[in-house]
């Protein structure tokens, strides 16, 4: 199949093949429009079945890369990389390096930042060799302590403003307390997403093929720990998918009591179809590239060199107000969530000239 003939491919500006046989390293990074500025994403670093899945992933996600910057205010473009291998396994310093090389020749065009399967530790070594990458430098916390580079926590606190957003909208409630919330996946936004909803006073019920993480969240968060499938029959008020993509789709529709879907994994949805099935329902739908976009405006602000506590949780905290507005407007228009995420981020591209 030709790339110009893709399912996925929406007018991608750039898509590079890469691969560096020394190092072993094969990626694909896709440059979905600059319009607003540089195109900034995460990298992943996953075993994929197929150079076919990798491609139709990386097309997905630089696209959700665009809108959600675009819905973030922030002066980005969108793009996205992935590596395929397994990160437990294959993963080496050697592959990161090459990989910086590959970002160097694209000149600024993308910006790179870890993702699943990546760390700090990996980006810093793609630093040796490149400026074009983010999510690297110490910062300062609210609190005043030290954290690293990573912006799992700006995007677990982006996520649990956007659970408060649609249990507002829905549910008409200020608080969390006594509510259920199912966390599909415990890892690193999943598991601090995790603390906050407990610390509201939210019941967990829990699942991650991770058996240490979920065991950690039942002794530290009280939560109530079930199998990978098992989670959507949960009753349950709030569903977090919190892991990989397509995890909400008619086969879970067919299980899930939940009547809001919040969190922070990314492509959450199977097909667009299933957007609209999830708002046919009433359920309210936070799109993922709008709830979870913290972890890009951390990386902005470190990227531009003016990072300052408080002026990026400030920014974070817009997310709120965005998906008010979103949620208002759909029940207004009656139109699915996922589909005026879409639109919304469109006007947003094309109000700024």
């Amino acid at each position: 199949m030709s790339l110009f003939d893709h399912v996925e491919f929406d007018q991608h500006e750039h898509v590079s093949y890469v691969c560096d046989p020394d190092s072993g390293l094969r990626a694909i990074i896709a440059i979905h429009n600059t319009h607003l500025g540089p195109a900034m994403g995460g990298t992943r670093y996953y075993p994929y079945q197929n150079d076919a899945d990798a491609l139709t992933d990386v097309l997905r996600l630089s696209r959700g890369m665009t809108y959600k910057s675009a819905l973030a205010r922030l002066p980005l473009g969108g793009g996205k990389s992935v590596i395929i291998g397994d990160p437990k396994t294959q993963k080496t310093p050697a592959q990161m390096r090459a990989f910086g090389r590959f970002l160097e020749r694209l000149g600024g065009l993308y910006i790179a930042a870890e993702d699943s399967g990546t760390s700090v530790a990996d980006m810093k070594i793609v630093r040796e060799v490149t400026a074009h990458v983010s999510g690297c430098d110490d910062k300062q916390t609210l609190e005043g302590h030290t954290k690293s580079g990573d912006p799992s926590p700006a995007t677990a606190y982006g996520c649990f403003l956007g659970i408060q957003a649609a249990v507002k909208h829905r549910l008409q409630r200020d608080d969390l307390n006594g509510l259920t919330v199912g966390i599909q996946g415990l890892g690193n936004v999943g598991y601090r997403l995790a603390e906050m909803l407990a610390e509201a006073g939210a019941h967990l019920v829990v699942t991650d093929i991770n058996t240490e993480a979920v065991q950690r969240a039942v002794k530290e968060l009280d939560a109530k720990a079930v199998g990978l499938d098992d989670i959507y029959r949960q009753p349950m008020d709030i569903f977090a998918p919190c892991a990989l993509g397509a995890t909400v789709n008619p086969h879970a529709l067919e299980h899930l009591q939940a009547s809001i879907i919040a969190g922070s994994a990314n492509n959450q949805l199977d097909t667009a179809g299933t957007g609209r099935l999830v708002h046919a329902r009433g359920v309210c739908y936070a799109p993922d590239y709008v709830i979870n976009a913290g972890g890009i405006i951390d990386v902005c602000y470190e990227k531009q060199g003016n990072y300052n506590t408080d002026t990026v949780s400030e920014h974070i905290e817009g997310i709120y107000d965005t998906l008010m507005a979103l949620f208002e407007r759909s029940a207004r228009e009656n139109i699915a969530t996922s589909d005026l995420a879409d639109t919304m981020a469109r006007e947003r591209l094309q109000s700024v000239e």
